[in-house]
This record gives structure tokens, sequence and C-alpha cells, in this order.
């Protein structure tokens, strides 16, 4: 059985990132102004708070379960994370002035594919690493 991937690694490389891009959605408002949304850093806080939530769920310590809950964890933490974003998107459009929906959607589209991006390049490097550290410790 692999050893459980520590959340608080996720977590602060989480932080590193969303520190980042709220850094970049700054930078985007007081450059571009005509471009940017002013929903531009919520949309940051909520993929950095959907996004520690869905990777806790993933990487919870399971007590040595098989990998079937880690495919189901991973696909409720995909569920719920659907749904956070279907909810998030739903409430703004429904409050948000008309002339900004097209600016926040595309704004949350970029923001919501980063966060994916991110997601899955930690989970596969950190996934690659403890199989090659468990390859090593096997041949010795």
């Amino acid at each position: 059985m692999a050893k459980k991937i520590p959340i608080r690694k996720f977590s602060v490389r989480l932080i590193v990132f969303s520190a980042i891009m709220a850094a970049l959605s700054v930078i985007m408002q007081l450059a571009l102004p005509q471009y940017s949304t002013p929903a531009l850093p919520f949309i940051v806080l909520f993929f950095f708070v959907i996004t520690l939530f869905t990777l806790y769920i993933v990487l919870r310590d399971d007590n040595g379960k098989n990998e079937r809950r880690f495919v189901s964890s991973y696909m409720l933490s995909r569920i719920l994370k659907f749904f956070s974003v279907i909810l998030f998107v739903t409430l703004y459009l429904l409050f948000c002035p008309d002339d900004d929906r097209i600016r926040f959607v595309v704004a949350f589209l970029i923001i919501y594919f980063l966060y994916s991006i991110f997601e899955v390049v930690i989970l596969k490097k950190e996934n690659e690493h403890q199989h090659s550290s468990e390859e090593n410790k096997k041949q010795a």
C-alpha cells in the first residue's frame, strides 16, 4: 500500500500558488481595469478554499485502506467541486451587473483551469515520487 501524501505539503504549495494568483489578479485590476472584473479576488479566494477542501478529501489519512478509497475520494471531490462552481457562478451571475458578466465568466474559467492544472500536476508529481520511492525500496 502506498504511503498517503501529506496534506500539509500540498497546503503550503496551494498557499504559494494562491498568493501568486492573488498578486496577478491585483496587477490585472490595476493595469487593465477595463478587462478585469471586481470579483477577481473573490474568485481566487473561492478556488483556494474549494481546492484546499477537495485536496483534504482526497489526501486525508485512510488508515491503510485500498486504492479504491482514493478513487472514490477523488470522484467525491470532483463532484463537490463541480457543484460548488455551479453554485458560485449562478449566484454571482444572478446578482452582478450586466456589463460585468462576460469579464467574470472569462476570468472564472481561466482561474478554474489554472487551479485544475495545478492540482493535476501536483498530484501526478507526488504519485510518481511515491512510486519511484517504492521501487527503490523493493530493489534494495
